[in-house]
């Protein structure tokens, strides 16, 4: 019979090889799970270096930094509607009738250890995690990073952007109090304001006539669970597809539409990208910690008799709010039913319009180009007049809105008639988008060269890129041929053939042969 030898630990640890114990558990992991091949490629993931690709991780960590606060507070809020008599600490509000839901609220920012660091933390972080969204599609949009094979990561952006707007809108509503509970009362007329199945949803929805005894606690799991799995899913499948698919990068010296010039993954992304989070999540908690927000405490227990003056809600929510005020009071009666369209045009059919607009862009923009080739060069915005163009407009738009959530304060502001204000925003909110895209429009042209048509010995702008990434101008004389304006052309989709018997003769050098699809 044999035994097995027994080894002493300087044995033992070179067996384990030059990572130890690391290095053996990854190896028996590999011989049940083949982890290496997966890992390696990944580790090898080439990123490109320009500082815009860094916008998309804004909103990963700060979504981070969401759960991570979000957590925290979910242990000491209590969802509920049940009214009791307050004897907390803050001095001003004992003795009054709140709800649980407002005073767990109020003893989480005044009574906790950290507690408003981490709830201001958490409103923080969603402003940015929406706003880094919003700046992140704005920068694929404008740069064609939609395109082919890029679409149903375009469809998952916009889905996470509906989807942060509504989550924020709801934690935005759970601590009931004034402000947070007249955003509440709008959503119930919005949802009323559907034609025919209006009033059912808002009964079954609040559980009854406003304000219901059950709207907390329903928006509180939407809140903390639902929303949140669909988010993080989301998340999870865009960067599934950012690693399947190549990377885009932006054109330049040694890039081409068949690589990828950057970092590795491993270590100089993965070092970058840590610092990153790091830097973030400090921004935030500087933020939580010297930045007051939303001071529940100061505007008292929702009471649907009373409002505040002067309070708008967050930003991102700020063009819906707008779109309400300036609407004019329509509606139509007919039939034996009311369509009050003072609600239900701004706040149900133009956010379903915008949104529509936004998925079926990669579509359209296909359609009327005829590009139907895989990209991975993306464009500069000034390449493509008519598509930054709409863009623009469509910003402009949107902070008109937001400007128009501030009518009263405006009005009181600047001592003139709130009737005023609203009919100057009637008006801005059309003439605005256009003046803003037809300027972007042709300043596109003018950074092409296009402006050489404008006047007759006008000199013709050109934008030149230097091998450090800057930009400069050069004025070039007018040529005959200036007056025509190209556009760059459409790459055609080739095969490209490799074989020895096309060399050079050598026997070291293939001969490569591109041949048209």
């Amino acid at each position: 019979m044999s035994t097995t030898p027994v080894r002493t630990k300087r044995q033992l640890r070179a067996a384990r090889g030059p990572y130890g114990r690391v290095g053996q558990i990854i190896d028996e992991l590999d011989d049940r799970f083949g982890l290496a091949r997966g890992g390696r490629i990944f580790l090898d993931k080439i990123f490109p270096d320009h500082w815009s690709f860094m916008l998309g991780e804004i909103a990963l960590y700060s979504f981070v930094v969401l759960v991570a606060t979000g957590i925290f507070l979910t242990l000491y809020y209590v969802p509920s509607q049940s009214v009791s008599i307050y004897h907390g600490t803050y001095a001003p509000l004992r003795g009054q009738k709140v709800t649980a839901a407002y005073a767990s609220t109020v003893n989480l920012s005044l009574s906790v250890r950290a507690g408003l660091l981490m709830r201001q933390m958490h409103h923080w972080a969603a402003d940015i995690f929406v706003g880094a969204i919003v700046i992140h599609m704005a920068r694929i949009f404008f740069t064609g990073a939609f395109r082919k094979p890029r679409e149903l990561n375009w469809t998952i952006g916009i889905t996470l952007l509906m989807l942060s707007l509504a989550n924020g809108f709801i934690g935005y509503s759970l601590p009931d109090d004034l402000i947070s509970g007249t955003g509440l009362r709008i959503m119930y007329s919005i949802v009323l304001s559907i034609p025919f199945v209006g009033t059912y949803l808002a009964f079954w929805l609040f559980g009854g006539n406003y304000p219901g005894t059950v709207i907390i606690p329903r928006l509180f799991v939407i809140h903390v669970l639902i929303l949140p799995a669909i988010i993080a899913a989301l998340i999870g499948a865009h960067l599934a597809l950012l690693v399947r698919q190549k990377h885009t990068q932006f054109p330049g010296k040694g890039r081409t539409e068949d690589n990828v010039v950057g970092s590795p993954m491993y270590p100089t992304f993965m070092a970058k990208t840590t610092g990153y989070l790091f830097m973030i999540t400090a921004v935030i908690t500087v933020l939580g910690g010297i930045a007051q927000i939303n001071p529940i405490w100061q505007f008292g227990q929702y009471q649907a008799d009373k409002i505040s003056y002067a309070v708008q809600p967050d930003w991102y929510m700020g063009w819906l709010d707008g779109a309400l005020r300036i609407m004019p009071s329509w509606e139509f009666a007919g039939w034996g039913h009311t369509i009050p369209f003072v609600v239900f045009l701004p706040a149900v059919v133009f956010p379903g319009m915008i949104f529509t607009l936004c998925y079926a862009w990669p579509a359209i923009e296909r359609k009327f180009t005829g590009d139907n080739v895989i990209h991975h060069l993306l464009d500069r915005p000034r390449d493509r007049p008519k598509r930054t163009a709409a863009g623009a407009a469509m910003i402009a738009l949107m902070f008109t809105l937001l400007g128009a959530s501030a009518t009263d304060v405006l009005a009181n502001f600047f001592q003139v008639s709130l009737n005023e204000v609203l009919w100057t925003f009637r008006v801005l909110v059309f003439v605005v988008p256009i003046v803003v895209g037809f300027f972007t429009w042709r300043i596109c042209l003018e950074m092409q060269g296009g402006g050489a048509s404008i006047g007759k010995r006008k000199r013709a702008v050109l934008m030149i890129r230097t091998e450090t990434g800057e930009y400069r101008t050069v004025e070039t004389e007018p040529q005959p041929d200036d007056e025509k304006e190209e556009l760059p052309p459409i790459p055609v989709p080739v095969r490209i053939e490799v074989g020895a018997e096309r060399g050079d003769g050598d026997g070291h050098q293939p001969g490569v042969r591109v041949v048209p699809r």
